[in-house]
């Protein structure tokens, strides 16, 4: 009887290896349209890039080895030290005002006023536009020297100025643009706080805690999990925001630079004087500075975000 239990046994696991096999083949089968665009449209032009940094390409011609003189080259480029000077001039104003305009719409949200669904929608409406040609063009057009700006301030007599020409104020209205499109962190941050348990509330205003004590000791340690994430995907869109800039200056990145975007001037290298070799060193040393940031803030994230247990 042992035998034929064995043997019975046996033919049980065997039963339960072939419906495992097919299980997995069939999520392989769903996951291959996902693999096969990763290795091809994602790892494999990566791959390329890499290769291509090294050399002197025009994509008129077979590409040529020239070793480090692209690095080099960037050294001694003035335009991309300035680019690089207004992106992360753009990325450390921008990112921390987008932040704070969509925690404090969240918490308006959060109150349950009526009609949140409507509000929550037309909140969220910009952060899918704000990438846009059209929003990008209308926003030169708000800011132009008779735009809606200019308007509104005659109205009170004070004389406008041609926003988006002056190189005083151009970047500013990009990063204003960026502020703007509040709506994904917006709603990331409604999320979070939909999470917080109300007794905790509850139980610090028996204590006696005001509001703004309860924001700072309760509401920011709760969510400094979600000012987290949202911290990193922000950073990272930043770096790589082009559209606006590229409308905005039409593709110049002026006036005086002032709009210069890196995204924008490794884009004017690669497309526009068909330097591809050298767009593709630039295109790596966006990876790197965009890597060794995000690094940093995971490594700086132990000591200032919470987790509740």
């Amino acid at each position: 009887m042992s035998a034929v239990a064995e043997l019975s046994q046996l033919k049980k696991q065997k039963g339960k290896g072939k419906r495992r096999y097919k299980d997995n083949l069939a999520g392989h089968l769903f996951l291959a349209p996902w693999t096969l665009g990763f290795f091809l449209i994602t790892l494999a032009p990566m791959v390329a890039t890499l290769y291509l940094a090294f050399t002197d390409y025009n994509l008129l011609q077979p590409p040529e080895w020239s070793g480090l003189e692209n690095i080099n080259r960037m050294f001694g480029d003035d335009r991309l030290h300035n680019s690089l000077e207004v992106t992360f001039t753009y990325v450390f104003i921008g990112v921390p005002l987008q932040l704070v305009v969509s925690l404090a719409v969240a918490m308006l949200l959060d109150r349950g006023m009526k009609g949140l669904p409507f509000y929550r929608s037309v909140f969220y409406l910009p952060s899918m536009l704000g990438a846009s040609v059209a929003i990008a063009v209308l926003w030169r057009q708000i800011f132009g020297h008779s735009g809606l700006i200019n308007q509104l301030l005659a109205l009170v007599g004070v004389e406008g100025r041609g926003w988006v020409s002056s190189p005083d104020t151009a970047l500013s209205t990009l990063i204003i643009l960026h502020v703007w499109t509040f709506g994904a962190p917006m709603v990331i941050f409604l999320a979070g706080l939909r999470q917080i348990p109300d007794m905790y509330y509850e139980a610090a205003s028996i204590d006696g805690a005001g509001k703004i004590k309860q924001f700072f000791t309760i509401t920011i340690p709760l969510l400094t999990p979600i000012i987290f994430f949202n911290l990193i995907m922000q950073l990272i869109g930043a770096f790589q925001n082009f559209t606006q800039a590229f409308i905005v200056s039409g593709g110049s990145g002026g006036p005086a630079d002032s709009t210069l975007f890196y995204t924008l001037y490794l884009y004017q290298q690669g497309f526009g004087r068909f330097d591809m070799g050298y767009a593709a060193a630039m295109a790596w040393l966006l990876v790197l500075i965009i890597a060794s940031l995000t690094a940093i803030n995971f490594f700086l994230a132990k000591y200032w975000v919470h987790y509740d247990d």
